[in-house]
């Protein structure tokens, strides 16, 4: 998060900078139910504003699965490479042009004072039919960016942090806050991503 807000003048604290704050259950229908019901929590407890994000997977021939489900796709203790697998399954015999998806990102900035502002990214791509890559986390690997010839976990770190759905979510977070007059002497404890992807 420090490296996505760059020069922007801002004290960001983590989660672990604060004591026992409370789980939040991430049971929202949307990305931004869920980030807005993570910063409510966050800034409440702690009296800062509070930045939370919600992001997943939406797959076009899914209907939008495995959206805010995405980290759960395959069980609560999946791991990615099962994750993965449940998605080629259920994608098979599905042609290139039916592959179509996007991550996406839904930040929330929250106030004590309850006003908020909210911040979306998407990055379009489609499922390639195997994983490759070794870069990344989640669905990276079987993300394919068909105007970089390469998955996301073949991307250089740096660059998915220029070009990600979060990257672009990000960007607009730090037009407004270059804008902000609050932002000069202003705290932002990240609410943290929660089982999001």
């Amino acid at each position: 998060m420090r490296v996505l807000l760059g020069d922007v003048a801002v004290d960001l604290l983590s989660l672990r900078d604060y004591g026992d704050l409370p789980d939040v259950v991430e049971d929202g229908r949307t990305f931004f139910e869920n980030a807005l019901k993570k910063a409510r929590v966050v800034s409440l407890w702690t009296g800062e504003m509070a930045l939370s994000d919600d992001s997943g997977l939406e797959v076009d021939h899914l209907g939008g699965a495995p959206g805010i489900y995405s980290s759960r796709y395959a069980g609560e203790e999946a791991t990615d490479e099962e994750k993965i697998r449940k998605l080629l399954t259920s994608l098979q015999g599905v042609p290139e042009q039916g592959r179509g998806a996007a991550f996406r990102c839904v930040l929330v900035l929250y106030r004590p004072d309850g006003s908020f502002e909210s911040f979306e990214g998407r990055w379009r791509g489609r499922i390639h039919e195997q994983p490759l890559g070794t870069h990344g986390f989640g669905y990276d690997p079987v993300f394919f960016l068909p105007e970089q010839g390469v998955t996301v976990a073949q991307l250089d770190p740096d660059l998915k942090n220029r070009l990600s759905h979060r990257a672009r979510a990000f960007q607009k977070l730090k037009e407004y806050l270059r804008r902000s007059p609050e932002t000069p002497n202003g705290h932002a404890p990240f609410g943290g991503g929660g089982k999001g992807y």
